[in-house]
């Protein structure tokens, strides 16, 4: 089998729902050993989010391959000094809470870095940990809401679109939360001390904005949804119908690829045209595409560098001859005895190492694997059970 990046990295991960576990997935991929701390009654409630298979969600299994889950009641001492000492021996902490939450268990950054001086720990909330709105509550559509990020999507003369995909958890919060914890491990690998990362998710998703805010705050006009180049503003960067109702996604910025465009479809003429004249060309760019199907445009332009493809469904996706020869999608073995379930790879992740890259796990599967591990001794755990502590699930 082959050796992964993070072997031999410890995580002790308390998210649950969508942005921290992103984050703890593709440690865990990586090969980090992720151990899951989950409450008791239910533990992350995405585990009976439809649909399910074999009673857990399919989205759990997804977010949580490869991890260990340990229940603990933070409630009580016995849970908490249980943390404690988890805590101690492991390389990063992520969390989740509103700021404040972990401090009043006595389990604050300070707390827990003065027991262990080399932890890493990643807190990732909405707002972030400072400003007038820390302990506000939100979700994803509030986050792009507040960034802008909302603000850009859709026609120029309609309302913002609702994004299809959460860019607000899973960039905003997953992604740059992953950059700043691997940046962590660097330094701590040159000082020998950890770190805390802030991770605010509105504040993930603003950089979304990078482009456009970073003219904005140069002086120039904001951009308005629908009138930007790279949302709807010019005709060579736009999505268009085609003629069976399918759509195709044409980005031909650069006039090298608008002009071998114009080649092939026979209109040498639109070539000075390009830019200036953006809702005429877009009206007969319209009209054209809508004289083929979108597998004749596929058809018609395969041979040509025109930077224009076909807006694929998700089952396309699945069935596309790029990333079926990229390996993207393996089978997880997540039940004995069952069908397999085809997962996603994640890009930084070798496609030679998936089969390194265990089932989800169960409620408090490994609660007592991982205490006795870690030099719980037998009567500890007898003890922590009998206060309510610890759960086998």
């Amino acid at each position: 089998m082959s050796t992964r990046p993070l072997d031999g990295l410890r995580v002790i991960d308390l998210t649950r729902l969508l942005p921290g576990p992103f984050l703890s997935v593709i440690l865990a991929d990586l090969g980090a050993d992720v151990i899951k701390v989950e409450a008791p009654q239910g533990g992350d409630w995405v585990r009976y989010v439809p649909p399910v298979r074999s009673g857990l969600s399919t989205a759990f299994i997804a977010l949580n391959r490869g991890k260990r889950s340990v229940v603990l009641n933070l409630k009580t001492p016995g849970g908490v000094q249980t943390l404690r000492r988890l805590v101690k021996g492991a390389d990063v902490l992520l969390e989740s809470f509103r700021p404040g939450v972990m401090d009043r268990l006595g389990l604050g950054h300070e707390s827990l870095q003065a027991d262990n001086p080399r932890l890493i720990y990643v807190a990732i909330t909405g707002y972030g940990q400072t400003g007038p709105y820390r302990v506000r509550a939100g979700h994803d559509l509030n986050y792009t809401a507040l960034s802008g990020t909302l603000a850009q999507t859709g026609e120029e003369d309609g309302p913002p679109i609702m994004p299809g995909v959460q860019v607000a958890d899973v960039a905003g919060g997953g992604l740059f939360g992953a950059v700043g914890l691997l940046s962590a491990l660097i330094e701590r690998e040159k000082t020998g001390k950890g770190r805390f990362i802030d991770v605010s998710m509105t504040e993930g998703s603003v950089a979304m904005n990078f482009l456009t805010l970073s003219r904005h705050l140069a002086g120039d006009d904001p951009a308005r949804r629908g009138k930007d180049q790279l949302n709807g503003g010019v005709a060579s960067y736009q999505v268009y119908e085609t003629a069976d109702g399918g759509h195709m996604a044409f980005a031909a910025l650069e006039p090298k690829f608008f002009h071998a465009f114009c080649d092939a479809v026979d209109h040498p003429e639109w070539k000075t045209r390009q830019y200036g004249q953006e809702d005429a060309l877009k009206s007969e760019l319209s009209a054209l595409f809508l004289t083929r199907t979108r597998a004749e445009w596929e058809a018609c332009l395969a041979g040509h560098d025109a930077c224009c493809e076909p807006i694929l469904e998700l089952d396309e996706v699945v069935a596309h001859p790029q990333h079926q020869a990229r390996q993207l999608f393996f089978d997880l073995e997540q039940f004995s005895g069952e069908a397999p379930i085809p997962q996603l790879r994640l890009p930084i992740v070798d496609s030679e190492t998936t089969d390194a890259i265990g089932p989800a796990p169960g409620l408090g599967q490994h609660t007592v694997e991982v205490l006795s591990e870690l030099g719980w001794s037998d009567e500890e755990l007898q003890t922590l059970r009998e206060s309510g502590s610890i759960s086998d699930g």
